[in-house]
């Protein structure tokens, strides 16, 4: 039986990428050790660090003006790293707050700077995008935040705001980035946590434009300043070794498949498919997001009878549809269906979702 994993991070990867990293996992290439052994800085971890980079910028188009970071922490310590880098203390703060993980932003952003909230979708329980002509962005602020794809609620931006002046837009894109084309140039930082589309869990990825990198406060901790990352190559202490190697194949693997212009059209198509479904099940079941906000990566979904929903998840668990349980804060269904999600997984869950209706309508 074929398992489908809809886990929402650590998320699927690529069978390919899995099964090459096996074939490695003993001995990288004529090194004679694991990648997981070998130093940092020798010539042939170098060339594994070069290698992925080189292949994100390809995949991203991302110019000379940018620096790519390679970081641990995850998106969590973003929330910290961005203000002490882009704010002074007594700053302003702009950020867009569309559910829990921009909420856990602001939270954080409030410990270094003062956080203006420019939008707010917290009316409507975070199910939609605010209107861009409704933000108020004050003119003086440091950046703009905002996360353009929420996990947890399947809430997701299809537009990019325009930001007046030079007030540089920061985004947290860990559960969108790769998904399709972005245009780096409008960005002064994203940043985002591998365990989606880029790898496993262990390591972060920083794009931050260069001129930028003089902006970070004095007296922060060397490890929270981007230049630091910069100047060193990412390698100002011992870095995530093995995830960074691992981010490599997938950007590779990403390559050989088209790149994200073809990842757009297969994630695009695959996210219509489901939803189609939902909205064609005739009230059995349900998806709470305004349609023109609706993610192509997260899809949640409840059941018009909410005591069916164990019945669910145990019976597409033991189908091998696996890890669909619903945020503990949002309860019902989820299925994340990020780059690696093949479409013959998404296609057996929309035919066990109408079984499941069928059986139980």
């Amino acid at each position: 039986m074929s398992v489908f994993n809809f886990s929402a991070g650590p998320a699927v990867l690529p069978a390919a990428v899995l099964e090459r990293a096996q074939n490695e996992l003993v001995k990288y290439g004529d090194s004679g050790v694991s990648v997981m052994e070998m130093s940092h800085r020798s010539a042939e971890f170098i060339d594994v660090a070069e290698r992925a980079e080189a292949s994100l910028r390809r995949l991203l188009n991302i110019s000379d003006d940018y620096a790519v970071l390679f970081m641990s922490g995850g998106a969590t310590m973003q929330f910290a790293m961005v203000p002490i880098n882009l704010s002074a203390p007594g700053d302003t703060i702009a950020i867009v707050n569309t559910g829990q993980w921009s909420t856990k932003a602001v939270k954080e952003g409030q410990r270094f700077a003062n956080v203006h909230v420019a939008a707010s979708s917290e009316s409507d329980g975070f199910c939609s995008v605010p209107a861009f002509d409704s933000w108020d962005v004050p003119a003086d602020s440091a950046y703009l935040h905002y996360t353009p794809n929420e996990t947890i609620g399947g809430v997701e931006f299809h537009f990019v705001p325009d930001v007046a002046g030079d007030i540089p837009l920061v985004a947290d894109m860990s559960s969108t980035i790769l998904s399709r084309p972005v245009d780096v140039n409008r960005f002064g930082v994203i940043y985002a946590g591998a365990q989606k589309n880029i790898g496993p869990a262990g390591i972060t990825i920083g794009i931050v434009r260069k001129d930028l990198l003089e902006r970070a406060r004095d007296d922060a901790p060397s490890l929270f300043k981007y230049k630091a990352y910069a100047d060193s190559g990412s390698m100002i202490n011992t870095p995530p070794t093995f995830p960074w190697y691992m981010a490599g194949l997938v950007f590779e693997w990403l390559e050989e498949r088209g790149g994200v212009a073809e990842m757009a059209r297969i994630n695009e198509a695959k996210a219509g498919r489901l939803y189609s479904a939902i909205d064609s099940s005739g009230g059995f079941y349900a998806n709470p997001v305004a349609p023109d906000a609706r993610s192509w990566m997260n899809v949640p979904f409840t059941i018009h009878d909410e005591s069916l929903t164990d019945a669910f998840l145990a019976q597409s668990s033991a189908a091998g549809l696996v890890q669909l349980k619903g945020h503990r804060s949002v309860g019902g269904m989820r299925a994340s269906i990020y780059n690696a999600m093949p479409d013959e997984g998404v296609d057996a869950l929309i035919a066990f979702m109408s079984d499941f209706a069928a059986r139980n309508g």
